[in-house]
């Protein structure tokens, strides 16, 4: 039977890591160490924004670990307001200061979720009361905040050999799908395909487009 296998990054759990411990290559080395562990190769990868930057650079460096891969809110390159971004919730992350957990919902839903959810009155209480109590711990975070801030690699993105599905969300305020096209323009071969009213996690606000999409592209193995 296929395995699905989910990680956790670097810089999260019980005992975070320290900022400027590890490095975005780290990370990509800790995916492929557990591909080769596992004995999984070549396999089928998912990663949704610096997730997708990781899977990115595994396909790179590591073309024989992938069968192929699908790319969710990624991008090839940093510009101003993803380093905006980046810089303000580093200085939240640094000044020690903790957000109330309203606040920081309220602040997590305008930054994530699309206009049609924040619109409605009903599945807005559910999604704050569920950002509440699942926001990550910021300074548990601080490791890992900046090592999405990429130079431009889409020249190396260009060399990629392995088929890969690349995914926008039509109302993602943090990595726009104009990023994401541009990515899907550099990748051979590639598939590009926005989904609708959803926002930077469209795949928890429009799961069922988002798997119908997955599904497709990567059909069950044979047995």
């Amino acid at each position: 039977m296929p395995w699905e296998i989910t990680l956790d990054n670097r810089g999260l759990g019980p005992e975070p890591a320290a900022p400027g411990s590890f490095t975005l290559a780290d990370m990509v080395a800790d995916v492929a160490g557990l591909i080769e562990h596992l004995g999984a190769g070549p396999c089928r990868l998912v990663g949704h924004s610096l997730g997708a930057i990781i899977v990115q650079e595994l396909v790179v460096a590591r073309p024989e670990l992938v069968d192929r891969a699908v790319l969710m809110a990624g991008s090839g390159r940093t510009d101003a307001l993803i380093a905006a971004g980046t810089a303000a919730d580093l200085a939240l992350a640094d000044s020690g200061v903790r957000l109330p957990p309203k606040v920081a919902a309220h602040r997590h839903a305008l930054q994530n979720l699309s206009p049609r959810t924040l619109e409605d009155a009903g599945r807005l209480t559910d999604w704050l009361s569920l950002f509440e109590l699942a926001l990550l711990d910021t300074v548990a975070a601080r490791a890992q905040l900046d090592l999405a801030l990429i130079p431009d690699r889409l020249a190396a993105y260009r060399r990629v050999s392995r088929p890969c599905l690349v995914v926008a969300f039509a109302d993602d305020l943090v990595v726009r799908p104009r990023l994401t096209r541009e990515l899907a323009a550099a990748l051979p071969g590639s598939r590009y395909v926005e989904i609708t009213d959803c926002g930077h996690i469209g795949y928890l606000e429009r799961p069922d487009a988002v798997n119908a999409e997955l599904l497709g592209y990567l059909p069950a193995p044979s047995m």
